[in-house]
């Protein structure tokens, strides 16, 4: 699970990078929110922390702009203990909001509560497709399809990120390279194939899963 951490006080962005990844995510850090906004652009994310006070803007215009395009959970830190700006805050999109100092168990319970991790029960659907994710397993109109750990792992990724175009690139990232292994462009290629005869009626002729040209792959839901 990929965090994105966006704070200018140096000592805190590398303290919290350090207790996240010692629980199992991955974070990238920026100072500013021009450095964000390029690293949200390029990647995807399961959540981003997001400082009130930046150099170079405030994270309301953040927020802002990132709503107008992306759903990502946001949880927003902040200095100023104000309920107007906990409005604000909240009325532009924030899914959660802490005031500093806060606890480092009660931020890691509310990224957990805002990334679904230890959720019990969620499937995820769409155009006859269902992922059990209690059990790993995977559904076509009703019936069980049987899927490899990691044709499981990318058709997940894909139904996380509906209508979205995902580059080769982040699919090696966040597919392969958690775990550490290096492999080229082509093992993506080879997957996606493979789901496409699973889920498709017509694999020579996706609808659900696309390929965009020059790019990467889209699950498109109508």
């Amino acid at each position: 699970m990929k965090l994105l951490i966006i704070e200018d006080d140096q000592d805190l962005q590398e303290g919290l990078a350090f207790s996240l990844n010692a629980e199992g995510y991955h974070t990238d850090q920026a100072e500013t929110k021009r450095d964000g906004l390029e690293l949200i652009r390029k990647n995807v994310y399961d959540l981003i922390l997001l400082d009130c006070n930046l150099p170079d803007g405030n994270g309301f215009d953040l927020c802002r702009e990132v709503r107008s395009w992306s759903d990502v959970p946001l949880l927003m830190l902040t200095a100023r203990d104000s309920e107007i700006d906990e409005v604000r805050a909240l009325e532009l999109g924030v899914d959660d909001y802490m005031s500093k100092p806060f606890s480092i168990a009660v931020l890691k319970a509310r990224i957990k509560k805002l990334t679904g991790r230890g959720k019990k029960g969620q499937r995820l659907v769409s155009g006859g497709i269902m992922v059990d994710t209690d059990h790993w397993k995977v559904y076509k109109d009703g019936e069980e399809v049987l899927f490899s750990k990691l044709e499981y792992k990318l058709l997940l990724y894909f139904l996380e990120n509906k209508n979205r175009v995902l580059s080769k690139e982040q699919i090696l990232e966040r597919i392969w390279d958690a775990d550490g292994k290096f492999v080229d462009e082509n093992t993506v290629s080879v997957h996606v194939r493979r789901i496409r005869m699973k889920i498709e009626e017509d694999p020579s002729r996706p609808q659900r899963l696309k390929t965009v040209h020059g790019i990467g792959y889209i699950w498109r839901e109508e």
